[in-house]
């Protein structure tokens, strides 16, 4: 069974805070469930509570830097980059201010419905000038992705994740920097964020069956890619990026505009289609937008040339409508 650490990013900050002096985190009403209560109860006068003006606060974040601080801001993802989007662009990324955002509850991982769904983050942050994007996989990332962080000079935006989260690797994030996971090389699956430990279990009971099957971690969005990674991807015949976000803006589209100038395996995308969600648990709006564990595993025997045990769809669709069930009543 994989190890867990409970809040590894909240343990982080606080430290962090203790050799940065500089170091001011400002949230919104989400102080504690974004991890960000160790730090404000440590450091009461680095910490602001800005309340619900998420776009106001984009302009404090940037007034910090002026100042020569290291603003911090933590909230759920869609707080994190959509409600300010604008903010972001004109006050932190144009004129390149060191600011550190993070999201959190990315994409279908929180039942929320619509309102609250990132599924689009990772493709706003990324098309910013001046922006570097990441995304921890594990709790290894959210102990270490500080530290990874801090010496780049423009913003960046992190998702993140929050609470109980597994430990899969030993060694810290490194930004630009892929991580090898298992080393088949004819289909390759290139996952992110949570997606990583999904795709880890199933490659684990399946590595017998399919021993030319790759697993590579990407952490890091843009910039995208690394020696490493492009090296295994010339070796490959097939290439399914699987990701907690919109195919269309997200892992897939970086891998396709790689691939489109140095032509080479297949791509099989495994993401959001071109929708917007709603609420509902996490394993079945998973299966209800093809994103679940089924639906890699589905994947993987067709790159293959097999038929899957489970070759029957796991998405949960009615003629495109969605019915209330449990699973849906939850997320209301």
């Amino acid at each position: 069974m994989t190890e867990t650490i409970t809040k590894p990013f909240a343990h982080a900050l606080k430290k962090h805070g203790e050799v940065n002096q500089k170091l001011v985190v400002v949230t919104n009403d989400l102080t504690s469930s974004c991890e960000a209560d160790l730090f404000a109860q440590a450091f009461p006068d680095r910490h602001i509570s800005a309340g619900m003006a998420e776009q106001a606060l984009m302009a404090t974040l940037s007034g910090l830097s002026d100042e020569g601080l290291y603003p911090l801001y933590p909230s759920f993802a869609v707080f994190t980059t959509r409600r300010p989007y604008e903010q972001i662009a004109l006050t932190i990324a144009y004129p390149a201010k060191k600011v550190r955002l993070f999201g959190f509850l990315p994409g279908l991982t929180t039942p929320g419905g619509v309102t609250h769904q990132a599924i689009d983050d990772l493709g706003l942050m990324t098309q910013l000038p001046n922006m570097t994007v990441v995304e921890a996989a594990d709790a290894t990332d959210m102990a270490t992705i500080l530290d990874a962080v801090k010496d780049i000079p423009g913003p960046v935006y992190a998702r993140g994740l929050r609470g109980i989260v597994p430990t899969l690797f030993k060694e810290p994030l490194v930004v630009g920097q892929s991580r090898d996971v298992f080393p088949g090389e004819q289909v390759i699956i290139l996952a992110t964020g949570s997606m990583v430990e999904i795709a880890y279990n199933e490659i684990n009971e399946l590595k017998n069956d399919f021993p030319e099957l790759g697993l590579i971690c990407i952490n890091t969005l843009k910039p995208f890619g690394d020696k490493k990674l492009f090296e295994r991807l010339k070796k490959a015949k097939i290439v399914i990026t699987y990701e907690n976000h919109l195919i269309s803006s997200g892992l897939a589209k970086a891998t396709a505009l790689y691939l489109a100038q140095n032509p080479g395996p297949r791509l099989v995308p495994i993401g959001i289609d071109d929708t917007f969600a709603h609420g509902g648990t996490q394993d079945y709006l998973f299966g209800y937008y093809g994103i679940g564990k089924n639906n890699l595993r589905n994947a993987i025997y067709q790159a293959f040339g097999k038929a899957s045990p489970d070759s029957n769809s796991e998405k949960i669709t009615s003629n495109g409508d969605i019915l209330l069930n449990k699973s849906v009543a939850e997320g209301l």
